[in-house]
């Protein structure tokens, strides 16, 4: 099992929010009235872990080890919705995301592979670790800058933690997870291709509610992120070019294979595909699992 180990790591180098956030440095001067309000969406965003856990748990229920792991991650991620909302009850109290603006953002997601959702995720975390840190040099207020610092370090070990489940996952089920990962990962790192930031809370995930069915359209300005990412903290393509080099820096170490683009990467996805089609035809042999 992976969960104890990395509960141990996790809960080594966990911060506490009084001791470790530098609120006496807060700076009244240095925050203005646009950068409180992106605060406040960033808040109700990271609210969404919940609907996230509700998913991970119902769809992988027969993985007690990664639903056991969800415990550390699901409150790890809500005390990030907590540091921020905490910001705003000390500094900007009008600003406080109600509780109702909260519960909007939880809904149901359709089920979905849990391979797929996993990759995914892992992509979330590091395109999220890389806009924290951004938001971080934008924002001039020194708290604020401390808090974004402190949670980009945790969605940057939170996708290390992924990580590690994506490796078993290749040694339990070979081709059929690189398959999944290699497929999801061709999306998560061609992001520039795309109109809209590729962001689980971004993605749509219930058909019934569409188009309200992706957390950034439940929020109070649905249309926040996009100016966030593009006029606010500008994330440009120099940080676009980090997030995708991390994405397949990361699979070449996964696939034991060197991806220097999406174009290298989606033609091994496009060879996993033919090497499962070929394995599952009459004659063939069914992929196997490679170990327990």
């Amino acid at each position: 099992m992976l969960y104890p180990e990395l509960f141990k790591q996790l809960e080594a180098v966990r911060w506490n929010m009084e001791r470790d956030i530098p609120w006496d440095r807060f700076d009244a001067s240095k925050l203005s009235d646009e950068q409180a309000h992106t605060i406040k969406m960033n808040a109700i965003t990271e609210w969404a872990a919940l609907p996230a856990t509700e998913m991970f748990l119902r769809d992988n229920r027969d993985d007690s080890d990664f639903s056991a792991f969800m415990s550390v991650w699901f409150f790890e991620e809500q005390k990030h919705s907590l540091v921020l909302m905490e910001y705003l009850r000390r500094f900007r109290p009008e600003l406080v995301p109600t509780e109702q603006e909260l519960h909007e953002v939880r809904f149901e997601f359709d089920p979905a592979p849990a391979l797929e959702t996993l990759m995914l995720h892992f992509c979330g975390e590091i395109r999220l670790n890389h806009w924290y840190r951004r938001a971080a040099q934008w924002h001039t207020e020194p708290v604020i800058q401390a808090i974004y610092e402190t949670l980009a370090r945790d969605e940057a070990r939170h996708g290390g933690a992924y990580l590690r489940y994506m490796k078993r996952a290749i040694a339990r089920f070979g081709d059929e997870a690189k398959a999944a990962f290699a497929k999801v990962g061709v999306l998560m790192a061609s992001a520039r291709r795309t109109a809209q930031a590729l962001h689980p809370t971004n993605l749509h995930v219930n058909a019934k509610l569409y188009p309200r069915d992706t957390v950034q359209s439940r929020l109070p300005n649905p249309e926040w992120l996009e100016r966030w990412l593009d006029q606010q903290i500008k994330f440009d393509a120099t940080w676009e070019n980090k997030v995708v080099e991390r994405i397949l820096h990361n699979l070449s170490l996964l696939m034991d294979r060197s991806f220097k683009s999406v174009q290298e990467l989606n033609r091994f996805r496009k060879e996993l595909s033919a090497r499962l089609a070929a394995a599952t035809r009459p004659g063939g042999e069914a992929p196997q699992p490679a170990g327990a």
